[in-house]
């Protein structure tokens, strides 16, 4: 058995970090709630952007924008969000592995990354880091998703990748969290023939541009790459502090748990010293006698 010094050290040790777990729980909660009203409310703008592409792409003819088509590199570019900050149980490590465990070719990926985790565990890997952007995932604004799908958008359009994928997290709700890689370019057909086959009851009226298609395709589909990107960025954000709220909240309970043990085995420790010590002196009174 451990003595009561080795016991009561280690008691004190566990309660000071208890204390730094629940001030850093605290502060996660104030972070997780304005992401939250934040990711929110970017929400709908993300979701009807996709839908309104989708829609748009599922009434066209066939179209040869050169965003709808796959380029002849075989580098795929991966917009990488994590977080910038660790104790946050598997958020960091549950995105890098869609890309580590993936069937991905490590040559062939070229890493955009937004955070500091994704980035330190990739580069050690050794994953190309094209571009660093972790500063953005402190306090994301568009902007920050202006400049991300800029970069990514020229990359492709000069053929340094041929394809385009976003990894992030998906925001369901406090407990809920889903990791998510979505393909961001070449657009998919896959996801307008959805929206064709959920309209399949009534014949589609075709759209028509104005000015021609590709002149118009050009103009919107970077806006809708950069709010993919903006709906990811908040929704990673909130999951985040949400996923750092749950860890420090577990840490918590354990440091709670191992204290109140350690205080048992503390009171036995203690009981049978003064046992020992009572033994002693009665022991002693009677050899005296």
């Amino acid at each position: 058995m451990a003595s009561m010094r080795d016991i009561k050290r280690r008691k004190e040790s566990i309660q000071s970090t208890s204390q730094i777990t629940k001030a850093m729980k605290l502060v996660s909660t104030v972070r997780f709630q304005k992401a939250k009203t934040k990711a929110e409310e970017a929400k709908p703008y993300f979701d009807h952007m996709y839908e309104a592409v989708t829609s748009m792409l599922a009434k066209s003819e066939k179209l040869t924008h050169p965003y709808l088509q796959a380029g002849t590199s075989e580098k795929k570019a991966f917009i990488v969000i994590t977080s910038n900050r660790g104790l946050a149980g598997g958020y960091n490590s549950n995105i890098t592995k869609l890309i580590t465990k993936g069937g991905y070719k490590k040559e062939d990926a070229v890493i955009y990354a937004v955070g500091r985790k994704g980035k330190e565990t990739l580069d050690r890997m050794g994953y190309k880091i094209a571009k660093d952007y972790s500063e953005a995932i402190n306090s994301p604004i568009y902007k920050d998703a202006q400049e991300i799908g800029a970069e990514v958008l020229r990359a492709f359009s000069e053929n340094e990748v041929g394809e385009i994928y976003l990894v992030y997290t998906v925001f369901k709700n406090t407990v809920t969290h889903i990791p998510t890689i979505m393909k961001l370019l070449p657009v998919s057909s896959d996801s307008f023939e959805k929206e064709e086959q959920k309209e399949n009851s009534d014949r589609l009226t075709l759209m028509n541009y104005e000015p021609e298609a590709d002149e118009a395709l050009g103009i919107i589909i970077p806006k809708y790459i950069n709010s993919l990107i903006y709906g990811a960025l908040m929704e990673a954000l909130a999951s985040e502090n949400g996923a750092r709220m749950q860890a420090m909240d577990s840490a918590t309970n354990n440091a709670e748990e191992m204290i109140s043990d350690l205080s048992l085995k503390y009171n036995r420790a203690r009981q049978s010293s003064i046992t020992q010590e009572l033994t002693e002196i009665v022991a002693g009174a009677s050899a005296i006698d």
